[in-house]
């Protein structure tokens, strides 16, 4: 069952076979989120999925919104902070995560400085619209130092923050203002994660995030960012009315 959750000037329509989210225009002085999620109210670790296929059809009202959106699962790490819709009840944690995701420009998104650790080197995206993963420990060794240097090098902090948290990305080419039927395969077993875009394999990657998950559909005016050069910066935006369209939702464990 998915939970509705809306910010003031914000919301979430039934839509035939679907739903609209949507935010109204305004200006960077407050918070604009419409969400659907599956895990409102639940502990972390009782999230529900340690597996799972996700499908549906969407579009969105600009390729250029002003903030974030977009649909898959996380662990809802920033439960503390108004960020991507997170619940006051979650402490901190790193972030586990397998979406299709949107930036914008505002945000950078990726701690490995535009790199990815495979094989064969390809560029991450830190912003824009992606399919993304990360997986993180609950804990890590390199936690405490990256805590006590981020006060004198920011740069350091991310650097060590780059070893522990593992992620992989590509960035869709798609209009995302026409409909399109949007796959993510999450697989407990095979310890790999596969999107899917119109029934074609866009990405498949083995950087499987960490269980348990929720899932989360969202559009926000928020951004978020901690550069190569270490400058860290995260608010809201001003932005222009903003919806998300959905439709068809198909959820199996896998």
């Amino acid at each position: 069952m998915m939970n509705e959750r809306v910010t003031r000037d914000a919301k979430v329509e039934r839509i035939k076979d679907g739903w609209r989210l949507g935010i109204q225009k305004g200006d960077s002085s407050s918070y604009r989120d419409a969400q659907l999620d599956d895990y409102s109210q639940l502990p972390r670790h009782r999230f529900p999925h340690r597996s799972l296929s996700l499908s549906l059809g969407a579009k969105v009202s600009s390729i250029s919104a002003a903030g974030t959106w977009g649909f898959g699962l996380w662990n809802d790490p920033f439960g503390l902070s108004l960020g991507f819709g997170g619940s006051p009840f979650h402490l901190p944690a790193l972030p586990n995560a397998v979406w299709y995701f949107y930036g914008s420009e505002e945000n950078y998104l990726s701690f490995r400085s535009g790199q990815s650790h495979r094989i064969v080197p390809t560029n991450i995206p830190a912003n824009g619209f992606m399919a993304q993963t990360f997986r993180s420990p609950k804990f890590h060794p390199l936690l405490i130092p990256a805590g006590l240097a981020l006060p004198f090098s920011r740069k350091l902090t991310r650097k060590l923050l780059s070893k522990v948290i593992d992620e992989d990305s590509v960035a869709v080419s798609v209009d995302v203002t026409q409909w399109h039927r949007y796959r993510l395969e999450w697989t407990r077993s095979g310890k790999r994660v596969s999107f899917y875009v119109d029934d074609a394999l866009v990405f498949e990657s083995p950087v499987s995030p960490n269980p348990p998950l929720g899932v989360i559909i969202w559009i926000d005016n928020q951004y978020a960012a901690f550069t190569p050069e270490g400058k860290i910066a995260a608010g809201v935006l001003a932005n222009e009315e903003e919806w998300l369209e959905i439709e068809d939702i198909v959820i199996s464990e896998r």
